[in-house]
């Protein structure tokens, strides 16, 4: 039975090839979701598979490549969604404050 994680890093996470290096691990996994920048800096991750490869998806995800300072990270249990594949999102835009 799948599970989902919503992951939440923060740190030096963008610039440092952290999406494509997390796609890439979550394909080598069988893992499926997508992981985008967020226009604070972060990135934010969703994992959805096999419990244990999910996990091993989180615990890189705190830590991130080797170029990464990830100084946080959050991770939130979230309903299977069906996810047919891993992608890189586009960058998410920040809130349009009200005309």
């Amino acid at each position: 039975m799948p599970i989902q994680r919503h992951v939440h890093v923060r740190g030096l996470v963008q610039g440092v090839y952290y999406r494509d290096t997390c796609r890439q691990l979550a394909e080598e996994s069988g893992v499926t979701g997508w992981v985008r920048n967020l226009h604070n800096g972060d990135v934010e991750a969703v994992f959805e598979g096999a419990s244990s490869k999910v996990a091993r998806l989180v615990r890189w995800a705190a830590a991130g490549p080797g170029a990464a300072e990830v100084t946080g990270c959050t991770v939130a249990p979230e309903e299977p969604e069906g996810h047919g594949d891993f992608r890189i999102l586009p960058d998410a835009r920040p809130a349009q404050p009200p005309a």
